[in-house]
């Protein structure tokens, strides 16, 4: 009988640093043990700057994990962000010789390093490699090419990349505590994997993670990823823009975001004002709730208005049969919903957690996408590729980084034909 395994998921995020340790049963269920999480510091825009301050918040965060866990950590799966991550999609094509007439399962692999054979700034490294549909004699998505009979293969993939450097400090970062890194993942890849359904993504869908520094975002056609990024923008620069105008603390200006906030503009004439009531420095001031909620609109509209400009290019968006998700922490702010409605012009859902099990605050917050979708991917990582221990893992697949030579990170969990059926999972 198969035994249960645990997994770790690591986020360091801008405004918290996040470890969530996970049981996968027998049975393939997952059971969240626990969660530990701390306010970030030394962290912007979802990279690190300052290693002292974000070593200290992800060791608070990592002893309350254990804690509530009751689990010693060694080794975390972490997710990567920043607005330095940048995808594209590539195709590679091969012609099958004559005298051998079926495709075998070398020729998959020469395909696939002719997709990835692309160009990509010095500093960069690939990331992931994900494999969205083989082609065989302009037959499209054949799942299963080894074995077929044809004479022209061809693999569309989709690439995404990023600045090498910023993920050796990262990675370094965490090595230092010490934890051993398993593996890394770009964040939205991580959420998609709990938010989304494989039915979402067969229909199209695009999945828009707003934290406090960043806003990632994914998005699938026919079953595959066909766009992803980031974009340096999050709940943090609403925040301060508050802070600004209405010339008040940046932790006043957080609380009334957060409990006062909307993004959507009221429609009454004259709203009635703001009364603080529950902060001693602010008693009986009031807000201008239409200033504070045309600041919110501004800052949110202009950011989903990017986002929308950046992927109209491929003329995709209207093919998004399952719509818009949002998750995130910053996802919880009123109306936002109905905003990214108007700027998308597409059905819009809050993400919702509900294929696993444990403590419910975990699921009831949004925030937690990332690294509960980090426990699905190792769960679906592990169950694809031989047994490597963590050094052994991270050498093979990250050791360009620390070489300085050029590397391709290819993650089973993306390949179609690794999976019966050839079902893509990513």
């Amino acid at each position: 009988m198969a035994k249960s395994t645990i997994y770790v998921g690591l986020e360091i995020g801008t405004s918290k640093i996040c470890v969530v340790v996970g049981e996968v049963r027998a049975d393939d269920s997952i059971k969240i043990l626990g969660v530990g999480q701390a306010a970030s510091r030394g962290v912007r825009k979802g990279e690190i700057v300052d290693f002292e301050n974000a070593q200290a918040c992800l060791h608070d965060a990592l002893v309350r994990a254990e804690d509530r866990s009751d689990v010693m950590i060694n080794n975390v799966f972490l997710a990567i962000t920043g607005a330095h991550v940048e995808s594209f999609n590539n195709r590679g094509k091969m012609r099958i010789p004559e005298e051998q007439g079926e495709i075998t399962k070398e020729d998959l692999e020469e395909v696939k390093e002719i997709a990835r054979d692309v160009d990509i700034p010095q500093e960069n490294v690939f990331l992931h490699s994900i494999v969205r549909d083989y082609f065989v004699d302009g037959q499209e998505k054949v799942n299963q090419p080894a074995g077929r009979f044809g004479k022209v293969l061809e693999a569309d993939y989709h690439i995404i990349h990023c600045i090498k450097t910023r993920v050796q400090n990262t990675i370094r970062c965490v090595r230092e505590i010490p934890l051993d890194v398993e593996d890394v993942v770009f964040s939205p890849c991580a959420s998609a994997q709990v938010v989304l359904t494989q039915e979402h993504k067969d229909r199209g869908a695009l999945l828009i993670d707003i934290g406090g520094g960043t806003t990632d975002y994914v998005m699938y056609h026919g079953g595959s990823i066909s766009s992803s990024g980031c974009i340096g923008v999050g709940g943090d620069h609403i925040t301060n823009d508050i802070s600004v105008v209405m010339k008040i603390p940046l932790t006043k200006a957080e609380r009334l975001k957060v409990k006062y906030g909307s993004a959507i503009l009221s429609e009454e004439p004259d709203p009635e004002p703001i009364i603080i009531d529950d902060d001693p420095q602010l008693a009986g001031r009031e807000i201008d709730a239409e200033l504070l909620n045309e600041i919110i609109n501004a800052r949110m509209g202009e950011t989903l208005e990017r986002l929308r400009d950046q992927l109209s290019d491929d003329g995709e968006l209207a093919a998004l049969g399952a719509g818009v998700f949002l998750t995130g922490g910053c996802s919880k702010l009123r109306g936002l919903d109905r905003l990214t409605e108007q700027v998308f012009n597409l059905p819009v859902s809050r993400g919702n957690i509900d294929s696993m099990s444990g403590a419910s605050a975990a699921f009831e917050n949004p925030q937690y996408s990332t690294p509960m979708g980090l426990i699905r991917y190792a769960q679906i990582m592990e169950a694809s590729r031989p047994r490597l221990s963590p050094i052994q893992r991270l050498g093979k697949k990250l050791g360009g980084i620390f070489r300085g030579t050029k590397l391709f990170i290819i993650s089973g969990l993306f390949i179609m034909g690794d999976f019966a059926g050839g079902l893509t999972i990513i």
